[in-house]
């Protein structure tokens, strides 16, 4: 069996015992829906555009003034992330619904990038300029204080939101819901230090019990389907099995020592992702730009292993693989198997791997901001053979 336990000690992680936080039996009002949508041109346009969402983590660790973020963060790119996560979101005194990207990778929450933001008589125009770049995408605009309204009882009166005047690589979406931790907004709003994300907001004025967020994913094989959960202000007990494993939350991102998330794939650091390649047999597959396997070799193929706290976090064969119902729309053939595992290149900043939507849709995880750590469980679709 490969493990990258076993074979690289950067996959285990130390865990730190803390106060848990408030789990909840199910309750719709702390919950919005997800839904999964894909904008893929191609595999190859898979695996950049998670390399360029990796390079922007990387640069941002690795810079040590605003400056130098900025000017990394400015290089033009062609389209956001491949497979994204996306909520309805209603803006300002109308409850103008917008589309937007579910981003754990970022903590700016902007709109404009396809419906125009229409100011009402909520909204207050700060003046203060904003500016992210995300690697596979970038926006900039004017900051507003507007109601933001996640679900009829998740409304934060108060939200400093960005209001896109130009964007580059947002295509059928309207701009981001940024979930990521608040010191990323750093830099990205003139005038200011940092802005509260929504998760602060709703926790600063009441409306959550706990500064946390959790998410569930289901596996599928659809290109476009509602088949997730961001639930605020604790965990939803009703999706997860077992414990949840804790471990202290590492850098600016939702990191554990030096994992991230934000990705579509999984990606290994060079070293790693080799011995992976060479453990099940894969070979490029020039047409997709994702390592193929035969059928005998995924009957043979192993679960690859993550160790988080001390916690064994298997995906099995089917999780390593994209669903194959969806072969074509990445230039694939419908008959072939093709791995979600992509090179992440050499270490950099310490960067070593990057559990990306394939790794969070098969185990339910906790961002949890009042204790600085993150926590991953096991779902009933841990195991799911949907591929």
């Amino acid at each position: 069996m490969f493990s990258p336990v076993l074979l690289l000690g950067f996959v285990t992680i130390v865990s730190t015992v803390v106060a848990n936080p408030v789990v909840i039996n199910r309750s719709p009002i702390l919950s919005i829906p997800l839904t999964k949508i894909h904008n893929i041109t191609s595999g190859h346009n898979l695996v950049a555009s998670g390399l360029a969402r990796a390079q922007n983590f990387k640069d941002r660790a690795q810079a040590h003034d605003l400056a130098a973020i900025k000017k990394r963060q400015a290089v033009p790119v062609s389209t956001h992330e491949a497979v994204t996560y996306v909520a309805s979101v209603g803006v300002g005194a109308s409850n103008k619904q917008y589309k937007l990207i579910v981003d754990t990778g970022s903590s700016n929450t902007w709109v404009g990038a396809s419906t125009e933001y229409v100011a009402s008589s909520t909204s207050i125009n700060t003046g203060h300029v904003v500016i992210v770049g995300y690697g596979s995408g970038e926006f900039a605009g004017t900051e507003y204080l507007d109601k933001v309204a996640l679900s009829s009882s998740l409304v934060i009166t108060s939200q400093s939101i960005g209001v896109a005047s130009e964007s580059i690589g947002f295509a059928n979406v309207d701009g981001i819901l940024g979930i990521g931790p608040v010191d990323l907004t750093q830099g990205t709003v003139s005038g200011v230090s940092t802005v509260p994300t929504v998760t602060d907001d709703l926790f600063s004025q009441g409306t959550i019990a706990e500064n946390v967020i959790a998410i569930s994913f289901e596996p599928t094989t659809t290109d476009e389907v509602t088949n997730g959960e961001l639930f605020f202000g604790g965990t939803d007990s009703s999706k997860f099995t077992g414990a949840i494993t804790y471990t202290t939350k590492s850098g600016d991102y939702w990191g554990i020592t030096q994992t991230t998330c934000g990705t579509t794939l999984l990606y290994l650091e060079e070293t790693g992702f080799n011995k992976y390649i060479k453990a099940t047999g894969a070979t490029l597959d020039n047409a997709t730009g994702l390592y193929k396997i035969t059928t005998a070799q995924y009957n043979a193929l192993e679960n690859l292993v993550f160790t988080i706290g001390g916690t064994e976090f298997s995906l099995t064969p089917n999780a390593q693989i994209w669903p194959r119902s969806l072969n074509t729309d990445i230039g694939g053939s419908a008959s072939s198997i093709y791995l979600v595992v992509a090179d992440l290149g050499a270490d950099e900043a310490g960067f070593d791997f990057i559990d990306g939507y394939v790794f969070l849709e098969r185990f339910y995880s906790v961002f949890d901001t009042t204790n600085s750590r993150v926590g991953f469980a096991t779902t009933s679709f841990t195991t799911a053979t949907t591929n």
